[in-house]
């Protein structure tokens, strides 16, 4: 198919500095998980973009000197030469595609704890940035730079940006923002210096300028010199001279950098989930950097629409498209644009379950791609599939995100497939949790694949069909796949931290309640201690139909884990704002209809909340009745011509939803090979 030509603007070139990227895409540095001492996995994690499209692909943070040390977060190193051919892998697989390579050096000062250097950490004036989450605290403050510092910092950067030109990057960032070093001097309130550095605000962009200065330097003309800067908080400040200190900010720098890379203060305002935020939600911040600056401008915004990307393009808010997450769900975004495909764009749904890994560690995880991450490890491509080695037929008992994965893996692998779900619409839990706020757009997970589905003549789709064991021994299909999901349970929380028998009675429910249309009378308890984001979106809900709703949770927070995804100071947000009382680190020990006995989970004191409903979010059980039933009768198996029944995604084992679609995704993928000696194959640092 023919390209749009409303979307040609998206595919010119743009010079940036002495080189030029192919097209406006541009996957901006992001966290992955894959530092140097996974080497191959990043390469081809960032190859597979280059191959898909993006014009430029950048790595993640890159620290310049052990004085910035993450650890046990993952960060990339420049620290010596032999970090140089670690970084080459990369280079040189996204130049095999024709994109370019850029490298973001990074310093966290204040923000980085060095647990294993064991450096105090460096910030403008001595102060410290206080975390109020578990991960992020730590007992060593850093100290006040002095002259000295100043100047070691910039030879740091010098040296990061040859090693950086020697690893083949083309593209060399400064990077001030996110609180790191830099950024801690654009702040009074973090930099409270006397000298050149600190004051007004022309001082306290100096050491940006000065940054700049020894980069260019230091890559003479073989490589752009980008600033990526976060301007959210000096936009809210009156300047001097303009309209804002971010105003001012961009004007005394204006022409410096080659390259303009704007962004938020915060993760959850950055990387802004989609309950929360809508495509484009940077816009009202960063809209007014190229009316100062000639050079080119990239931001992002979860941008999956091409019609919007063309909008921000000829409205002058970019130059070029940044994709972080989006990147992540369609490495081939702008190849499908390219060809007239775009409506099989797999969009991003913002459930930041990719920034989930950073904070755990690993390898970067996708609820829409389950590719990424494994290009390397598993040999897994986005678009490219083992053809069938058998005719064998498949029917998938099923249609929610697991049964949907596995059937559209399977199918573009060229099987024969059946998929049946005994509801009258396909979608699994989507169908309930996408009608809760803020949720409607995770419903992309079955839209995709349904769309996907419904264009394959090698598939049949049979909504509103209970299948029973007969009528499975009857259809005549060599393999069965159960994906029938889960249920949740009244399954109570226990001071051990796992469940305890059930909490029953004629007003307790449960998630699979409310799904089918069950309305508990106020006042309502809500008991979270699945600690995700369902529970917190439930109370919501039920606030604006019922109205007295009560959370409680023995964790520290609503919703706690949602830390992990940047949602949960906007879900402490959302339910102040729909009135709902948060008790943190109480269970609840009883309940008889007219009020909840809740206690505190370490000193055991009681007290009573009136409570007339109460809904439990706790423990899900795979909801495998016909599965075990199915294996009773193995005997009849070989007389019906069934070869293989397995389980996938939360009938196996209960999950968020990016485990559903990893689970379906894995068995298509190796449905019909000869199975491995290992599950993936292991990387080495270099």
């Amino acid at each position: 198919m023919a390209r749009n030509p409303r979307f040609d603007i998206l595919f010119e070139p743009v010079r940036i500095g002495p080189v030029t990227a192919p097209n406006r895409f541009y996957q901006v540095p992001h966290a992955s998980g894959m530092t140097n001492s996974l080497p191959q996995v990043r390469a081809a994690f960032r190859e597979t973009k280059a191959e898909g499209g993006w014009g430029v692909v950048c790595t993640g943070a890159v620290s310049i000197h052990p004085s910035s040390d993450d650890s046990p977060l993952p960060f990339a190193t420049l620290w010596d030469d032999k970090d140089i051919r670690s970084h080459a892998l990369m280079t040189d697989a996204v130049h095999r595609h024709g994109a370019l390579a850029g490298v973001e050096l990074w310093h966290g000062g204040a923000c980085t704890l060095n647990r294993t250097s064991r450096m105090a950490p460096l910030s403008p004036s001595g102060m410290p940035w206080l975390s109020t989450h578990l991960g992020f605290m730590g007992n060593q403050r850093p100290r006040a730079m002095n002259n000295d510092d100043i100047q070691d910092l910039l030879r740091w950067q010098a040296a990061g940006a040859r090693r950086a030109m020697q690893a083949g990057f083309d593209i060399v960032y400064v990077y001030a923002g996110m609180g790191y070093l830099p950024y801690e001097f654009l702040l009074p309130e973090y930099n409270h210096r006397t000298d050149a550095y600190g004051g007004s605000i022309e001082n306290r962009v100096r050491l940006v300028r000065e940054l700049l200065a020894v980069t260019r330097d230091a890559v003479g003309d073989k490589c752009a010199v980008a600033l990526r800067i976060s301007l959210e908080e000096l936009r809210g400040r009156p300047g001097q001279n303009a309209a804002s200190e971010a105003h001012e900010v961009v004007a005394l720098l204006a022409d410096i950098p080659d390259l303009w890379d704007v962004k938020m203060d915060s993760s959850p305002t950055d990387c802004a989930p989609s309950r929360f935020a809508s495509e484009g939600s940077h816009e009202p911040i960063v809209n007014f950097v190229k009316q100062l600056t000639k050079r080119p401008v990239v931001g992002v915004g979860r941008f999956t629409s091409p019609d919007v990307m063309v909008s921000q393009v000829r409205r002058g808010i970019l130059d070029l498209i940044g994709g972080a997450r989006p990147s992540i769900a369609d490495p081939f975004l702008p190849k499908k644009i390219d060809e007239g495909r775009e409506h099989e764009i797999r969009e991003c749904i913002g459930c930041n379950i990719c920034i989930s890994s950073w904070h755990d560690g690993v390898p970067v995880r996708c609820t829409q791609n389950p590719t990424a991450g494994e290009e390397w490890r598993r040999n897994w491509h986005p678009e490219r599939f083992a053809p069938p080695t058998s005719d064998s037929s498949i029917l998938i008992v099923g249609g929610g995100p697991a049964g949907l994965e596995c059937a559209t893996t399977l199918a573009r692998r060229g099987y024969a497939v059946t998929v049946a779900d005994s509801a009258g619409e396909f979608g699994g839990r989507l169908r309930f949790e996408t009608a809760l706020p803020g949720l409607k757009t995770w419903g992309r997970v079955a839209d995709w694949r349904l769309g996907q589905l419904r264009e394959r003549p090698n598939v049949s789709l049979y909504p509103g069909s209970a299948l029973g064991v007969d009528d499975i021994l009857g259809l005549e299909h060599r393999h069965v796949v159960i994906a029938t999901g889960a249920r949740w349970t009244k399954m109570n929380f226990s001071t051990l931290e796992f469940a305890v028998g059930e909490l029953d009675g004629p007003a307790v429910y449960t998630p699979d309640d409310l799904a089918a249309g069950v309305v508990p009378q106020a006042p309502v308890v809500v008991f979270d201690f699945d600690n995700y984001y369902l529970a917190g979106a439930i109370a919501e809900q039920l606030a604006k139909t019922v109205g007295d709703v009560t959370y409680v949770t023995p964790a520290g927070n609503a919703s706690a884990w949602t830390f992990m995804t940047n949602e949960l100071p906007l879900v402490h947000r959302a339910l102040a704002k729909a009135q709902v009382p948060i008790h943190t680190l109480q269970r609840v020990t009883a309940f008889d209809g007219e009020s909840a006995t809740i206690a505190d989970v370490y000193s055991g004191v009681e007290k009573r909340i009136a409570c007339r409903s109460l809904v439990i979010v706790g423990v899900r059980v795979p909801r495998d009745d016909l599965y075990q039933s199915l294996i009773a009768r193995a005997p009849d198996f070989d007389k019906a011509g069934i070869a293989s029944v397995t389980r996938i995604g939360d009938a196996l084992a209960p999950g968020a939803i990016v485990h559903a679609v990893h689970s379906g995704h894995r068995y298509a993928r190796e449905f019909d090979t000869v199975p491995g000696v290992a599950p993936y194959i292991r990387d080495y640092p270099i």
